[in-house]
């Protein structure tokens, strides 16, 4: 199964145009990456992209959305209906496919630790990844936006940010980052301009005011508009409804004499939420997701290229695939091989003592396997974004800096992939030899060949790092990333020699 992270970091920025459209383009230069949407909303100035793709190029591309916010958004200028705390305001992991809550934890952790050491922001962990219990609550977080807690970070030991600095940046603010449930963001409009009636019906809706479970509901006046706005955020759709939600705004606007002008969701919405919907208000018997027509044709026709397919693609004449992609399916190839000899130790008596370290192994290269097929994709399309910056037009000094920005942006990128495959790899590596040397001795030749495997992925995807740096006008990032390839393609080597003893080779 492929590993499938969404990410939906919530920007201060909801009137530029260019603004929103190079967060969206930061965001979707990580090869791997799929930009799923983009909404921008000038009464709140704000605006919501959600991505999606392996972990490890989410986590990327959510630094480099960071980046460009902190470039392009002050928050000493910013003015809007919605809270906010920090240029990049909220950022949220969801796992979607393959992927365990926990894991997105972990990635918001380690995400979080980033932005505060490169951009020197501060950086709150809230939902599932809150260390402090009350900050599971974002509102808690956020209380007194940007202003108050620019005042209250160091005075206060409540404000203390999870990671970074005592101090709020000065333009960026501070960012809330965690993991959680996929959410629905659904407002409703109401016939009325008074915004005490929505803030009203808020208080009553939300679940800390005694309201809906799994509910969080602020107020708003939309001038624009003439009307007022209840805007929710459902945090667990399953546990209170879409349809559960849009009745109780529109009963508590009937106390008032106001009825609803119309409703709206915000980004993206899983299709069972809707299906909820549909069910309850059509009273479907036995209703079933396998009915619906872009379901089975999805089931019945799509089809991943075969080996022969990609077989044929290396060899042509084309630059890709190529060894980047080659080298992350020898590291693929690996993971199998170490799923196999787990599968084939698990379960057995004379093994099980070892059977829990095992079961341990046996996750970690099924995850590793799926993370490396998306790098074999990765690879080739970080090479092409660098050709394509290097097809920029230049025939001003403007477009010349823009091309030369672009190239280094796609350097980077096709640089940090084999790195990926590299550290991948590794624990590839890692996880076969421990298996060599514990698991069904039957198997010890499979696990061996795994690790050469692994540890040819790792030169290899040094290769391709090296390749890549003399292209790059950062140098600290070009040292940082040839140390690492380094250190990794040496433990590989360590490690080949102890397969090799084991063997007897």
């Amino acid at each position: 199964m492929k590993r499938i992270v969404e990410c939906v970091p919530n920007f201060s920025e909801g009137r530029r145009r260019e603004v929103v459209d190079a967060l969206s383009a930061a965001l979707a230069s990580v090869p791997g990456v799929a930009l799923l949407d983009s909404e921008m909303d000038a009464a709140h100035n704000r605006c919501v992209i959600s991505i999606a793709g392996d972990p490890d190029a989410v986590a990327a591309a959510v630094l480099s959305g960071v980046a460009k916010a902190v470039d392009l958004i002050d928050l000493r200028q910013h003015q809007g209906e919605h809270p906010r705390m920090g240029a990049a305001d909220v950022i949220h992991f969801v796992p979607i496919a393959g992927v365990t809550m926990d894991e997105c934890v972990q990635l918001s952790i380690r995400v979080a630790s980033e932005i505060a050491a490169r951009f020197q922001i501060p950086v709150y962990l809230y939902e599932q990844s809150a260390r402090v219990e009350a900050r599971r609550d974002l509102a808690y977080i956020r209380r007194g936006e940007f202003e108050g807690i620019r005042e209250a970070i160091a005075a206060n030991p409540e404000r203390k940010p999870d990671f970074g600095p005592l101090a709020v940046h000065p333009s960026a603010g501070a960012v809330a980052v965690g993991a959680r449930f996929p959410l629905v963001a659904y407002n409703v409009y109401l016939h009325t301009s008074d915004v005490k009636i929505a803030q009203e019906i808020a208080k009553t809706v939300r679940y800390s005011g005694g309201g809906l479970r799994y509910v969080k509901a602020l107020g708003f006046e939309i001038k624009e508009r003439g009307q007022v706005q209840v805007s929710m955020n459902l945090t667990n759709f399953e546990g209170t409804p879409v349809f559960r939600a849009y009745e109780m705004v529109a009963r508590e606007a009937e106390r008032f004499g106001v009825s609803v002008a119309s409703s709206e969701i915000v980004g993206l919405v899983p299709q069972k939420a809707l299906n909820a919907c549909t069910d309850h208000y059509l009273r479907l018997e036995g209703f079933s997701e396998n009915q619906i027509l872009e379901n089975r044709l999805d089931a019945a026709l799509v089809r991943e290229p075969g080996m022969d397919e990609f077989l044929s693609s290396v060899a042509s004449s084309e630059p890709v695939p190529g060894g980047g992609s080659v080298s992350a399916l020898a590291g693929s190839l690996a993971a199998a091989l170490g799923e196999m000899v787990a599968g084939l130790t698990e379960g057995r008596k004379k093994y099980e003592a070892v059977e829990d370290r095992v079961r341990e192994m046996h996750r970690k290269v099924a995850q590793a396997r799926s993370a490396l097929q998306a790098l074999v994709r990765a690879d080739a399309e970080a090479y092409q974004g660098v050709m394509r910056a290097m097809k920029m037009p230049r025939d001003t000094p403007e477009e010349e800096r823009s091309r030369a920005a672009a190239i280094e942006e796609a350097t980077r990128g096709a640089t940090e992939v084999p790195l990926r495959t590299a550290r991948v790899a590794a624990e590839v590596a890692e996880c076969l030899e421990a298996l060599a040397n514990l698991g069904n001795p039957n198997a010890r030749s499979d696990a061996a060949v795994g690790v050469q495997l692994a540890c040819a992925a790792i030169k290899g995807a040094q290769y391709n790092v090296i390749i890549n740096l003399s292209g790059l006008g950062n140098a600290e990032f070009a040292a940082r990333c040839r140390d690492e390839a380094a250190t990794l393609a040496r433990n590989a080597q360590s490690a080949l020699q102890r397969i090799d003893a084991l063997m007897g080779a």
